[in-house]
Parts: C-alpha cells; sequence; structure tokens
C-alpha cells in the first residue's frame, strides 16, 4: 500500500520502524503509549526469553541494586529484567530468603540454554563473595 495513511503518519511521529507492529497485541508495544502523549518506540526483542532463578540468604542492610549491578556486568543487555519473585523469612533462624528471576533475551537472536548457563553460573559463583550471601 502506497500513501500517506495514519499508520504512516504514527510511525515517522513515534519513530516505529514496522508498520506491522500497529497490528499486535503485545504488551510490550501497547504499555508505551499514552493518550495525548508522544513518546518515541523503544523497540524490543522478537526471540524468546529464558528464564533462570537464583536464590539466597541475605544479610542485615542488603543493597538490592549491587545484585542487580552483578547481574548487568555478567549478562549485559542479555538481562532483560530481573524481578524479586519470592522473600522468605525463616522466623526460628531468623534469616530472610530472596529469590529472583532473571529474564535473559538477545535482541538479535535466540539465545541457547548452553548461553544462559554460562552467565547464570557466573552469577552463582560471584555473587556469595562479592554480596556476602549465601545461595540456597
Amino acid at each position: 500500500a502506497f500513501g500517506l495513511g495514519l499508520e504512516r503518519l504514527a510511525m515517522v511521529l513515534f519513530q516505529i520502524p514496522d508498520i506491522r507492529l500497529f497490528w499486535t497485541r503485545d504488551e510490550r508495544f501497547l504499555s508505551q503509549f499514552r493518550e495525548g502523549e508522544i513518546t518515541k518506540f523503544e523497540p524490543y526483542s522478537k526471540h524468546p526469553p529464558c528464564y533462570k532463578d537464583i536464590t539466597f540468604w541475605v544479610p542485615e542492610g542488603f543493597e538490592e541494586n549491587n545484585f542487580m549491578e552483578m547481574v548487568r556486568g555478567i549478562a549485559g543487555d542479555w538481562a532483560e529484567s530481573v524481578v524479586l519473585i519470592d522473600k522468605f523469612e525463616h522466623k526460628k533462624k531468623g534469616r530472610t530468603s530472596h529469590c529472583y528471576r532473571i529474564n535473559y533475551r538477545a535482541m538479535d537472536r535466540s539465545l541457547t540454554n548452553e548461553e544462559v548457563d554460562v552467565m547464570q553460573m557466573a552469577l552463582r559463583e560471584q555473587v556469595p563473595g562479592a554480596l556476602n550471601v549465601e545461595l540456597r
């Protein structure tokens, strides 16, 4: 189709690279836009995610941002998100455990389980000493 339709105007205004995105129901696309606001489209990966969990006992004064920085330092842009999915308090032992889910995903291709496992193992090896935590 040729011509200057509304979709093509919106593509220029919001910097959307592919007209087919207007027909998606993907929340990663839809959540970027609000009525009355002009925002630049932020590309997202079309490749499948690979989720890995890591659980550890946290010391008093644990700083979650330090853990997030370690994940980014090891996985770089392949760490799409890190979410605290569970927090457990062991009353008798007086300890608290955190479980984080890391979503690994590349923009340009599907990651293999082997690639993700290498990053996850590096994280498991480095986190205890760097953050004074005990893996579970």
